[in-house]
């Protein structure tokens, strides 16, 4: 069986210098270019020692050299989306990380890849644990009426609240099949309560020395029960990103979500 031939769009950045580490030690799966905005040298040195790969800011050029059967993708949206139209356009596959993207943006790759017959996988978090902390949250849901979440993350996240914790939020309501109950308001409302989310408030902070942490807090009379996950290294989002990548060629349309390649 033939290796899938992976191009990392955004190679030099914090999630994709962890991708390309990572692919060089998956036997079914070869990096065979890299893209960035910036470069400096027509190939990029493979961190495992084991060669170099075609390197460039024209990701029409890798496309059209390289020949990947698949795109990952985990930068920010102005730069997600015209690798999204660039890829499909050669009928590549893609694996989209990239958080914050509208509801026009995923109808708009859904369409892409209908219209061309590849497939995609776009998920707001890759960590196994993080899919796990939605699900159980979901099952929470059914029997808590007041439920809030707080989301840490590092300061130069692009996005607030995190696509993940809209997702949580957005999950747990539909497993409960309405909106959860919202303690009245007292005295003077202000904006330190959070986005509200069909009564689930969501709190976002962005500090310097965190990475990826979110609490679901779920609360009833004489009890509350927390949910949490924290991410420790971006190490953790590589069981997932690779699972995508060996599940996506064998789909043609859009997948949102890795719960739906867990079984969840």
């Amino acid at each position: 069986m033939k290796p899938i031939r992976v191009v990392v769009h955004g190679a030099l950045g914090r999630m994709g210098r962890e991708i390309v580490n990572a692919l060089c030690h998956e036997p079914e799966i070869q990096l065979v270019g890299a893209v960035e905005l910036q470069v400096s040298d027509d190939y990029l040195t493979l961190p495992d020692n084991s060669g170099a790969v075609p390197f460039s800011s024209d990701l029409g050029y890798i496309l059209t050299s390289c020949q990947p059967d698949v795109l990952v993708d985990f930068t920010i949206r102005k730069v997600t989306m015209p690798a999204v139209r660039a890829a499909t356009e050669h009928g590549v596959n893609l694996v989209i990380g990239t958080t914050g993207l509208t509801a026009d943006e995923l109808n708009e790759i859904e369409q892409l890849v209908q219209a061309h017959q590849v497939g995609a996988i776009v998920a707001p978090n890759f960590a196994l644990g993080a899919i796990l902390m939605i699900h159980l949250a979901k099952v929470a849901a059914k029997y808590l009426d007041y439920a809030e979440i707080i989301e840490l993350h590092h300061h130069l996240k692009a996005d607030a609240p995190s696509g993940t914790a809209l997702t949580t939020a957005k999950a747990m309501v539909t497993a409960r099949g309405k909106p959860f109950s919202r303690p009245p308001e007292q005295g003077k409302t202000s904006d330190s309560r959070g986005e509200q989310v069909e009564g689930i408030t969501i709190h976002s902070v962005r500090l310097p020395g965190l990475l990826a942490h979110q609490e679901v807090l779920l609360g009833g009379p004489g009890q509350t029960l927390s949910i949490r996950h924290d991410t420790i290294s971006r190490e953790c989002f590589m069981p997932g990103a690779i699972l995508a990548i060996k599940e996506v060629v064998k789909r043609k349309g859009l997948v949102y979500g890795l719960d739906n390649l867990l079984g969840l």
